[in-house]
């Protein structure tokens, strides 16, 4: 029998309605939705700090550059 804890009380899923059910059944789609996009998020953080590393170098040259001029 598998059981979902709310607001710390645990409830058998076999003796919830249908309607129970499909609600228990969203909040299992929406967790997994959030959980995809927290990594998600994680990537593009870790993207972007490869950029910006990427891109310090050129902005030091570019600045080095100007003050020749």
């Amino acid at each position: 029998m598998p059981h979902i804890k709310i607001d710390d009380k645990e409830y058998d899923l076999d003796n919830l309605s249908d309607e129970a059910k499909a609600h228990v059944g969203s909040l299992h789609f929406v967790d997994t939705e959030i959980a995809r996009l927290q990594a998600s998020i994680a990537v593009f953080q870790t993207a972007k700090v490869g950029y910006l590393s990427a891109l310090v170098p050129h902005l030091k040259e570019t600045t080095a550059e100007a003050q020749k001029h």
